[in-house]
């Protein structure tokens, strides 16, 4: 150890911030040392003072997870990242949730994060009625990937709330086995589908798309049937409210900056690890999050006469 002692490291000004600011990016605890070591010319702090300074942050992760929400989301986001974790000697994929909230001045929150091995209605169930637990009662609209058991949940906990799949992610879907030559007229085809003006309208262009594309791409067409009621919520919206909701671009912006974050760790040691990191990394997402998102001041306008029993902005 160098002169400096762990309790003196401690005590540095800015120190712990230092540190969580250096985990927050991504780095791991060898590489913080080293970069400590640069920044307090050659001082030997230990990893085990370093973890512990990350440990102390638990507390705040579980006061963030547990604190109070807005009554009313006009748009939920609901999207997942996939992350490796040691559990009972073991190296298992877990499921990250995220939660992301506009509220009714336009602004975006994280509202959640939960970590699961398996998906499915039940654990939606608990999810959404944690976040009615914490104050908020009514979501408008709820965008998602087709994520199991979601819509049955959604409907157990919030009667009222319209759940719109993601067109992004199907169009996504349904783009995995297709031969990179046939996908630019493939997306061509897709696209009088979402783009209709009615849900008969958008029938047609779907039945068109599977009498073209059937015998090569049975499963396109089949997906898109299977998952219609969802994929159409937005069909009988304004277009201001299309333009906010047509995809999960907010979401996805979100979990790039996170994958970013976490492409150094390979495995995690446990779920507190993951919680650890990810709110952490949230914290500085967020901090730049002071504007609402785009197009908002003329989707709040429609979405005030489309639910005006729901929303009260005074």
């Amino acid at each position: 150890m160098n002169l400096i002692t762990e309790y003196v490291q401690r005590r540095f000004d800015g120190f712990d911030q230092q540190v969580l600011s250096l985990y927050a990016k991504g780095m791991t605890l060898s590489d913080i040392r080293m970069q400590l070591q640069e920044l307090y010319h050659g001082a030997d702090i230990s990893e085990s003072v370093i973890s512990q300074i990350t440990d102390d942050v638990i507390d705040d992760v579980k006061a963030w997870q547990n604190r109070p929400l807005e009554s009313v989301y006009p748009i939920v986001y609901f999207d997942c990242i996939v992350v490796k974790v040691r559990q009972d000697k073991r190296i298992i994929n877990k499921s990250v949730y995220i939660a992301l909230g506009v509220d009714l001045e336009g602004k975006k929150d994280v509202l959640g994060l939960w970590i699961s091995e398996n998906e499915g209605a039940k654990f939606w169930l608990a999810n959404l009625t944690e976040m009615k637990n914490r104050g908020l009662n009514d979501i408008l609209i709820a965008c998602s990937d087709n994520l199991t058991g979601m819509s049955e949940a959604i409907q157990s906990v919030y009667l009222k709330t319209e759940h719109q799949l993601c067109i992004v992610h199907q169009i996504r879907n349904s783009l995995k086995y297709v031969s990179y030559k046939h996908r630019k007229s493939l997306v061509a085809d897709l696209k009088p589908i979402y783009t209709a003006c009615s849900e008969e309208q958008a029938m047609q262009a779907l039945e068109f798309f599977e009498n073209k594309w059937n015998k090569q791409y049975p499963q396109i067409a089949k997906s898109w049937y299977k998952n219609w009621d969802n994929l159409m919520v937005f069909i009988s919206y304004p277009t201001e409210i299309k333009r906010v909701i047509y995809t999960t671009n907010a979401i996805e912006s979100v979990n790039s900056q996170l994958r970013k974050v976490i492409r150094n760790k390979k495995v995690f040691p446990n779920d507190m690890a993951v919680f650890k990191i990810f709110y952490l990394a949230i914290e500085n997402i967020t901090k730049k999050w002071t504007m609402p998102i785009q197009n908002w001041n003329t989707a709040i306008a429609h979405f005030m006469i489309k639910f005006e029993d729901r929303i009260n902005l005074n």
